[in-house]
């Protein structure tokens, strides 16, 4: 009978959570500008320049 890959299991829980969690956080993003918008819908073209821009996460400062 094969043993259980603890690791593996635990690795995929923790993908799932940080994938669960950036939705919350898209989810939160989206609520709070569609918010803004109601507020003040001058500054709509304003919050949608920023979000086009992405930042790069895991890279390796060149050495």
């Amino acid at each position: 009978m094969a043993k259980p890959n603890y690791s593996f299991a635990k690795r995929q829980r923790d993908l799932a959570k940080e994938q669960k969690k950036e939705e919350k956080l898209q989810r939160k993003k989206a609520t709070a500008e569609e918010e803004a918008a109601a507020l003040n819908p001058d500054a709509e073209g304003e919050v949608a320049a920023e979000d086009d821009v992405e930042t790069p996460k895991d890279q390796a400062p060149d050495a």
